[in-house]
């Protein structure tokens, strides 16, 4: 490239961006950028240059080339956010009355149109990132989330803020499309609600300085919603009147590198707040997540085995009682290659007399599925699932198969571990 490109090319951009969305941490620097094949005298003459243009306006200090993106390079990002659309649907057979607990599952025989999401996200500063999910579906449009992330605190330290899937557990803080299996574990939907515990609200968190990944979080959000916070207010929104009348959750995340094969991730949440059954009565949840993956470096395809088990308890004040009970689900998932996939969960919830939420459900419910899922690229999926769904105060169990699909179009991220 002739000189005078190189120094254009580099006084736009003045930056290393950030990985491209999707690219692992191991991917970051790995390729030399324009600032890679300037010589040392071409540097000292961009920085001459900033220099002076700092001085004409007057600027306290030169942000140096190494800063985030100015001038013209920040204008085209963000005008452009990274955007993506995010459709599944399904086609599904039950041999009756289904009792599916996630909004977003299919629940009766025919097609579903589960959602269209479509997800937002940039830097808005050198400060704050904003992400955004917005789901249309038959009914509507809707603002899953939508929240604001601090990008530079000091002490390992970043807070959010705004409307967002609580960080309760493993599977709660994640989308549809990040789900091994077409529909939502029953302990998640029966304790957390359809739409997974979300809520308006502010979230801390810090990355500890311990020799392993140990993560403290910390949030406050509304105890309303029937689908986002069924344990505590639910539907019935009694408002805020007080901190006691907060929801709050709290976790522990922490990774273990076993060796270069092996890794292991271990989670212990709670959540505390009210709910609608008397005066000052409370709801407390608490869980612990865990997941195993076998993925090794030498093998040439991309294979790799997960186990996942997540349990949940739950205990619930109402006039002179308290309800509790408990569930959880176990899950594994061989990733054959790049192109096939099998997977086998069982889920269990336990039962509990005159429950307000599920009257009818006074005794345990078990459900097992299994799933094979072909894709045929990075951006599309589809998956056969079959299911076999044992409620106790049934006097038939019901058997279902979904088939769905997923595609995807546009700048996605990468899933967390």
């Amino acid at each position: 490239m002739p000189r005078c490109y190189r120094l254009a090319l580099a006084l736009l951009t003045s930056v290393a961006p950030g990985p491209a969305l999707g690219a692992s941490p191991a991917d970051d620097g790995a390729s030399p950028g324009v600032a890679d094949e300037l010589t040392p005298e071409e540097r000292a003459a961009i920085e001459r240059a900033l220099g002076a243009d700092s001085e004409a306006r007057g600027d306290a200090e030169v942000t140096p080339p190494t800063a985030q993106p100015v001038g013209f390079a920040a204008v085209l990002q963000n005008l452009n956010p990274n955007m993506s659309l995010i459709l599944d649907a399904a086609v599904s057979y039950f041999s009756s009355a289904p009792l599916q607990v996630g909004a977003h599952d299919p629940n009766h025989t025919g097609f579903t149109f589960q959602q269209l999401e479509m997800h937002l996200d940039s830097n808005v500063d050198p400060f704050f990132r904003l992400d955004a999910n917005l789901v249309f579906s038959p009914f509507g449009v809707e603002v899953e989330e939508a929240y604001a992330t601090t990008l530079d605190l000091p002490a390992g330290l970043q807070l959010r803020a705004g409307q967002f899937l609580t960080r309760f557990g493993r599977v709660n803080n994640t989308h549809p499309h990040a789900w091994h299996f077409i529909d939502q574990p029953l302990v998640n939907g029966k304790f957390l609600g359809g739409e997974g515990s979300r809520g308006l609200g502010l979230e801390v968190s810090w990355l500890t300085p311990l020799p392993w990944y140990v993560e403290l979080v910390a949030s406050a959000t509304d105890p309303a919603g029937a689908a986002t916070a069924r344990s505590f207010y639910g539907a019935e929104d009694l408002g805020i009147s007080g901190l006691e009348d907060v929801l709050y959750t709290l976790a522990v995340k922490q990774f273990f590198s076993l060796d270069d094969d092996w890794s292991l991730l271990w989670g212990l949440s709670a959540q505390l707040g009210p709910n609608p059954t008397g005066n000052g009565n409370r709801s407390s949840l608490f869980g612990s997540d865990l997941h195993l993956r076998y993925r090794p470096l030498e093998h040439a395809g991309r294979t790799s085995v997960e186990l996942t088990v997540e349990g949940m308890f739950r205990s619930r004040q109402v006039p002179d009682d308290a309800l509790q009970d408990w569930g959880m689900y176990a899950q594994l998932v061989w990733q054959i290659d790049s192109e096939w996939e099998v997977g086998l969960r069982h889920d269990f919830v336990s039962g509990v007399a005159d429950d307000y939420l599920d009257p009818d459900e006074d005794s345990a419910r078990n459900r097992t599925a299994v799933e094979a899922a072909f894709y045929p690229s990075h951006f599309s999926r589809v998956r056969l699932q079959g299911a076999y769904d044992r409620p106790a105060w049934r006097d038939e169990p019901i058997w279902a198969v979904s088939l769905g699909l997923e595609v995807l179009i546009g700048a996605h991220g990468a899933h967390s571990y």
